[in-house]
């Protein structure tokens, strides 16, 4: 049986965001990094990017699920990228691989990512994106939402 010895924590969000979501993102994805877990993501733009790049430079390792069938499609902070081939039905991919999200702004996709998480009992924490259910967790800050986060998966 396979064994992980770190916690998967999936960011979803935008694949296109404003510069300040892009600045929260990154800082998401550094405090993963620093709390050791592995960052799973969309693996394509915006806030999956900015999460990515804020992983990498804190020396995080990093997984892409890519709704296309071609691996160059990642972008430059993914170490690992999984095509699927399957568009958005990808996000259920993202949301099982995770052991718990972390939400920030975005638009549809992220909403039915969080709706699958919801639905199959992970933990969400939403650091400014939507608060559908009175189960999501709400975060102030980046570091906030990743120890609130590693609380509920402790």
């Amino acid at each position: 049986m396979a064994e992980r010895g770190n916690l998967y924590i999936a960011v979803i969000g935008g694949g296109s965001c404003t510069p300040e979501v892009a600045a929260l993102a990154e800082q998401v994805g550094a405090a993963i990094a620093r709390a050791k877990a592995v960052l799973v993501c969309g693996g394509l733009g915006g806030v999956m990017e900015a999460a990515s790049r804020g992983a990498k430079a804190n020396g995080g390792v990093t997984i892409g699920i890519l709704p296309t069938t071609d691996y160059r499609a990642a972008n430059p902070h993914i170490d690992h990228a999984i095509c699927t081939g399957i568009g958005e039905a990808r996000n259920l991919a993202v949301v099982m691989t995770a052991d718990g999200v972390i939400a920030l702004p975005g638009e549809f996709g992220t909403l039915s990512e969080i709706s699958f998480a919801l639905k199959y009992n992970k933990p969400v924490v939403s650091l400014g994106s939507w608060t559908v259910a009175p189960q999501i967790i709400k975060a102030a800050t980046p570091a906030e939402a990743v120890e609130k986060l590693k609380e509920e998966l402790s």
